[in-house]
């Protein structure tokens, strides 16, 4: 059964800094493309970032792009999302994916996805 979970939400004040983590299991990790998605309350789900099997190649929302890093360790089996400079309308949950076909641009584009974690909540204060 394949698992992803969240850690590292919480609450912080703008300007701040969060780390996300999505531990896997059930899954071989360096098989699977990884991504972060958001929603805000009121919005539909959004395309944060992604990052490729080997970790290589990574894909960024325009809006998400010199703020926000995403990196895994697929010895860990662990994707990361570190994240600065948080603004306000960075509220949201923040969904952990995976996807076993296509690239990090096509989770992007796509918005392909295999499984998805449960979810962690940022808020950020102003």
């Amino acid at each position: 059964q394949v698992q992803l979970v969240e850690s590292g939400g919480g609450l912080v004040q703008a300007g701040g800094s969060l780390r996300l983590s999505c531990a896997a299991s059930g899954l071989t990790l360096s098989s699977y493309v990884m991504g972060w998605f958001r929603q805000a309350p009121g919005a539909e789900r959004e395309f944060v970032v992604s990052i490729s099997r080997s970790g290589i190649m990574t894909y960024y929302a325009d809006s998400m792009k010199g703020r926000f890093t995403i990196s895994r360790d697929n010895a860990k089996n662990t994707v990361y999302l570190q994240m600065n400079s948080l603004k306000p309308e960075d509220t949201a949950v923040y969904y952990c994916a995976a996807a076993q076909r296509g690239t990090a641009q096509g989770m992007g584009v796509n918005h392909g996805v295999d499984y998805w974690g449960q979810g962690t909540l940022v808020t950020v204060s102003s």
